[in-house]
């Protein structure tokens, strides 16, 4: 029964042919009887019938060949695997996995740590004033006394004032205020490092580049914000104010001669717009960051030797007290006492050392906000940049500002040039 149907399929198609030829048309008609199921099933290749139906010379239209093409190619591949996908490297995956989790562990260690230090700074504090202000006490009342009481009051209010001096001249070399900044710097980075491996790992093909990309980024933050106290602490007195860099320094891309083209989200309104925003940046918020970074800096410089120095000189003004020496070295070790305690205050209670790396971190922000948007300009082939509307999206909201006070910005720095007295960003 198959075979008879199968013969009557091939003469009504060459019966069909036939006719049509001799009526001068190119029109045929293909009757596909339906099979009925039953225990004998015939499946007809579908890939082998279709390439013999057309090349048996039968006269079909555009729109019928197109059709059978089709289902054709659609058949084959979907038969035949995709050549072209891109498969994920288990090992870049793996890589991507162990760098997350060192990442984890480092936002874990910097946090411990910055509450550690943000307790030494407070219990630091305390203590000192309380031996300062004890001290001055015992050299008050040693002033009203003669005789054995007047030895010990002094010896003990000399004790108690070089103990605070040693206390502070440590205290004021590691500046635990700027250390706890750091560490706070350092955790909210290493964040924003373990998000980028999570939204490298969840695009779905990592590669070797985004592993040594990652790799860097983190011996950057390792080098930029040190654990340890000794050998390798930050500078925190520095002779010149310089913004934080926690980025890994790529060497300067030289131009090639390739014709500038749009595409890829870029055009020319929006490198200029760029170009005016890394100006402002540059003239406007890194400058002023620097500016108020130097003004924290010398204050921290003045207090942090003011205070030691005062409460030496206490110490020396209770050594010398006694009848033959006047009531002046009991005003002095009084006064002086009271007068670092005050100082101490202002500075440690203060946290200038945490303003002033505050600064420092701001400027170091902008600093990387025009080193990125001039690595993509100096990019010729805009194929490589980051696409540009996501790209100006970024840049706006990192300033704190919408697309159009944005442009606005450009604009206004395009007409008044270095007049201009608008900042970029809004944020801070």
């Amino acid at each position: 029964m198959a075979s008879l149907q199968s013969s009557s399929v091939i003469g009504s198609v060459a019966y069909s042919s036939t006719s049509c030829s001799r009526r001068g048309t190119t029109r045929a008609t293909i009757n596909m009887p339906k099979l009925r199921t039953g225990g004998l099933s015939l499946r007809l290749p579908a890939r082998d019938l279709i390439p013999e139906v057309l090349d048996m010379g039968v006269g079909l239209s555009a729109a019928a060949t197109s059709h059978v093409e089709k289902i054709y190619e659609s058949s084959t591949n979907r038969n035949s695997p995709s050549l072209g996908s891109n498969v994920s490297d288990p090992m870049v995956i793996a890589k991507l996995h162990a760098i997350m989790e060192a990442v984890a562990d480092r936002v874990e260690m910097h946090q411990n740590i910055g509450e550690q230090r943000d307790n030494w700074n407070s219990l630091l504090l305390t203590s000192i004033n309380t031996i300062t202000l004890s001290a001055a006490t015992m050299a008050g009342i040693a002033a009203t006394s003669v005789g054995g009481p007047l030895l010990a009051l002094k010896t003990s209010s000399t004790l108690m004032y070089l103990a605070a001096t040693g206390m502070l001249v440590v205290m004021n070399q590691i500046q635990p205020s700027q250390l706890v900044e750091e560490q706070r710097n350092a955790a909210r980075l290493f964040k924003q490092l373990h998000g980028w491996i999570q939204t490298a790992l969840s695009s779905g093909s990592p590669t070797n580049s985004d592993v040594e990309d990652a790799m860097k980024k983190v011996l950057a933050l390792d080098k930029a914000y040190p654990l340890p106290l000794i050998g390798v602490m930050l500078e925190k007195f520095p002779e010149t104010v310089e913004p934080a860099v926690w980025w890994p320094q790529h060497g300067q891309r030289q131009e090639k001669p390739i014709k500038r083209r749009d595409g890829n989200g870029w055009s020319v309104e929006l490198e200029e717009e760029l170009r005016e925003v890394v100006g402002v940046l540059k003239r406007k918020d890194t400058e002023d960051y620097l500016r108020l970074g130097k003004i924290a800096l010398k204050v921290n410089k003045i207090l942090s030797i003011s205070g030691p120095l005062l409460t030496g000189i206490a110490a020396c003004g209770t050594a010398f007290m006694g009848s033959s020496h006047g009531s002046w070295t009991a005003m002095v070790g009084v006064v002086a006492g009271a007068m670092a305690s005050a100082v101490n205050t202002m500075e440690h209670g203060g946290q200038v050392g945490m303003v002033f790396e505050m600064y420092r971190s701001n400027a170091g922000f902008f600093r990387l906000m025009e080193e990125t948007i001039e690595s993509n300009l100096n990019e010729r082939d805009v194929g490589r940049r980051e696409n540009g509307e996501l790209f100006e999206m970024k840049v706006a909201l990192q300033v704190g500002r919408s697309l159009s006070g944005l442009k606005n910005l450009a604009a206004s720095s395009s007409k008044k040039g270095e007049a201009i007295e608008e900042f970029a960003s809004k944020l801070f």
